[in-house]
């Protein structure tokens, strides 16, 4: 019981996952206040006090929620899962996670404090020729360093369960958590570069001058995976944890397993897809890459099917007549189910829209408009954050000797239907605002004297309506955090794992066979970038060697 499939994740492992949720959940007071005060801003209504910038709050909320939030709550939840189903750290394991988890959040606060001083208001990209102070890049530098240390925590763990337990399959959850380390790990190199070698020493004044089309280029080589290292996690809460939630069992380890490998493969390779507006690129190499990146597509269709087919066979073994009867038979009352099911809905939209941004004419339409926004808000804001709180609800008291009463859960199902009404009116104001032209990241004093914003104006106050009732949702949400933590009854809260169902085919060996599986992510790599970059370096201004950026 010490090394696998342990019912209780132990107190040890479960002190360091709650560490990283403290932060998280502070990270969602913080951004979502930020986030209130840029719907009221960009409303008419309010006008910020103290000096404060748009900006500034714009820069705060973007890397507070999108960054600092979400990978808390990823490593935590991922060194639960992993602790709970291939067993208890080891010491030398622990004093790793704690080490990444100091190193992550002096990071943080370094980074914090200077979009706070107004010394890093460089937006959530940090784009060049945007500069922050040199202490901003050293703190998202320690991020990511102590983020590689989380990640090796669980990939230690794996090996350790791989030699103990020969030619056994892994733990599934295990083995997704793995999947998305790997990712993580290699699509984080491409920021580490260009903060590292680009814009640290250009903000500390060692050189002049940087090819920004290379730093635009090295930031999106991780900033779609990074999509999908916020998305995974909800997968696997989605693919594992659900089916135990309603009754169910898994419907197919290889096909939970296979998705998870097409993630790794088309996630990184992608990148040209955010640039489709950019020169320096050759069209043919973005054509390449939006190919790639609709093949991710299928493990997503992949997923669709596996869940609803597991919906449909609980409901069925229920007794559901006709054509939607099963649906009636899930736990409508239970919101470790619902809240998360309200997620997957709303990724409906959430990748219907994704797929626009990623084609090159319809992506003309929206490029750089609020309507990335209201997408953004669809997929990580929705669809993720929610299966995320539906995690919290039963992992917190889990991990704190709690219960989830009857209280907290009809609370937390008012807290999800509070946050699908809120983004119903905030990200479909963003859409429609999006379609008539409202620019991206832009507040509306800067367009209230010119007439095409009365277009907009109708937009802009239903996305305040609709982000005041989200931070209702927040505060509701940190109350029942709160409760959860330190103050639910005593008691014994399950870790739900999912079995795999009787009727399903055994798990071929070749999925974990990572030498193909990350020797094909590289091949990838290098197929979808080489050429690009070396264009970039050759066609960069003599004498230069990068752009003049001011």
């Amino acid at each position: 019981m010490s090394m696998t499939n342990r019912l209780k994740v132990d107190r040890r492992d479960g002190k360091l996952v709650m560490a990283h949720f403290y932060v998280a959940f502070i990270s969602l007071a913080i951004g979502g206040l930020a986030g209130l005060l840029q719907v009221l801003v960009r409303s008419g209504m309010f006008v910020l006090p103290a000096g404060i910038g748009y900006y500034q709050l714009l820069t705060l909320h973007g890397v507070v929620l999108a960054l600092v939030l979400t990978t808390y709550f990823i490593m935590g939840f991922q060194i639960a899962a992993v602790s709970r189903t291939s067993g208890t750290l080891t010491s030398k394991q622990r004093k790793i996670g704690w080490t990444g988890f100091v190193i992550m959040t002096i990071g943080t606060i370094l980074a914090a404090v200077m979009i706070l001083l107004n010394e890093a208001t460089v937006l959530y990209t940090f784009y060049a020729p945007l500069q922050a102070h040199s202490i901003f890049y050293i703190g998202l530098t320690l991020v990511i360093v102590g983020s590689w240390l989380g990640s090796a925590v669980i990939l230690l763990k794996y090996r350790q369960w791989r030699k103990e337990n020969h030619k056994q399959t892994s733990p599934l959850i295990t083995f997704m958590a793995v999947v998305n380390s790997i990712m993580w790990i290699v699509a984080t190199i491409g920021v580490a570069a260009t903060v590292l070698l680009q814009l640290l020493p250009w903000s500390l004044g060692l050189v002049e001058t940087i090819n920004v089309g290379v730093s635009r280029t090295l930031f999106w080589y991780f900033g779609h995976p990074l999509v999908y290292f916020w998305l995974l996690p909800a997968y696997m809460a989605w693919y594992v944890i659900i089916p135990k939630i309603i009754g169910a069992k898994i419907f197919s380890d290889s096909l939970a397993r296979f998705s998870f490998i097409l993630f790794l493969l088309f996630s990184i390779p992608v990148g040209f897809h955010h640039q489709l507006m950019e020169p320096g690129i050759d069209a043919s190499w973005k054509f390449i890459q939006v190919v790639l990146t609709f093949l991710v597509i299928i493990p997503s269709l992949m997923t669709a099917f596996s869940l609803f087919a597991t919906f449909e066979s609980y409901g069925r073994s229920k007794g559901a007549k006709g054509l939607f009867g099963w649906f009636k038979k899930l736990p409508w009352k239970d919101a470790r189910f619902v809240v998360p099911f309200i997620g997957m809905v709303a990724f409906i939209p959430g990748g219907a829209g994704g797929i626009i941004n990623a084609s090159n004419q319809m992506n003309q339409v929206v490029h750089n408009t609020i309507w990335v926004t209201g997408h953004f808000h669809l997929t990580v804001a929705t669809a993720v954050l929610l299966t995320f709180f539906g995690i919290s609800y039963w992992l917190i008291p889990h991990l704190t000797g709690r219960t989830l009463t009857k209280a907290m859960n009809n609370l937390a199902i008012t807290q999800g239907i509070l946050w699908a009404v809120g983004m119903t009116f905030m990200s479909g104001a963003m859409h429609a605002a999006g379609l008539l032209g409202a620019p991206r990241r832009s507040s509306f004093s800067e367009y209230g004297g010119a007439s095409i914003a009365a277009e907009w104006i109708p937009y802009q106050v239903a996305q305040a309506v609709g982000g005041s009732i989200l931070f209702l949702s927040i505060i509701l949400m940190l109350y029942i955090i709160i409760n959860l933590a330190f103050f639910a009854p005593k008691g014994e809260q399950d870790f739900p794992i999912g079995e795999i169902a009787e009727t399903a085919e055994k798990t071929p060996k070749i999925l974990e066979n990572w030498k193909i599986w990350i020797g094909i992510t590289v091949l990838l790599i290098l197929f979808a970038y080489t050429i690009p970059f070396i264009d970039m370096f050759h066609h960069a201004p003599p004498g230069s060697k990068g752009y003049k950026l001011w």
